[in-house]
């Protein structure tokens, strides 16, 4: 596989896992470029002993968590209290932004389950990704399957 053939095949499933993290979208386009260069640099140096997916989803999740841990140790800003949120027009971009939402208030390990689930990636690669029991992956899928069940109800 050429570096173009892998970046038309992952680029928007990266993205949307980064989307996932984040909740912001300039940010899960960085970290998405970031996880592209890092792909560009080593793919010689890929040795298959996982899919060629499942690499690359190890490189954008270490890139995201990486990139909380700058987050934790440098100070971020609030917006004002007084801004008023805006509804979006569509109730499909409403439930999108809002799963975004709640999927980026997760601990880091069930925001990596979670969105690379909505990729469907398969638990078993999951499992291998994350570095956990298939059976631990699919007990946590379904805690966190409850958790936002729990949060959309709350929130109409």
């Amino acid at each position: 596989m050429d570096f173009d053939e892998i970046y038309k095949t992952y680029s928007t499933k990266i993205f949307r896992v980064c989307l996932g993290y984040f909740n912001d979208y300039d940010l899960a386009k960085d970290i998405t470029q970031e996880t592209f260069i890092t792909v560009w640099k080593h793919l010689a140096k890929f040795k298959n002993r996982s899919s060629i997916g499942t690499w690359i989803y190890k490189i954008a999740t270490n890139k995201c968590l990486s990139q909380i841990q700058k987050g934790k140790s440098h100070p971020t800003s609030e917006l004002p209290s007084n801004l008023k949120y805006i509804e979006p027009s569509f109730e499909k971009e409403e439930k999108l932004s809002r799963l975004h939402q709640y999927i980026s208030e997760l601990p880091e390990l069930e925001k990596i389950i979670i969105t690379l689930s909505l990729e469907d990636v398969p638990q078993e690669k999951i499992a291998e990704i994350i570095g956990i029991s298939h059976a631990n992956v699919r007990v946590k899928f379904h805690r966190i399957k409850a958790k936002l069940t729990k949060k959309f109800k709350g929130n109409g």
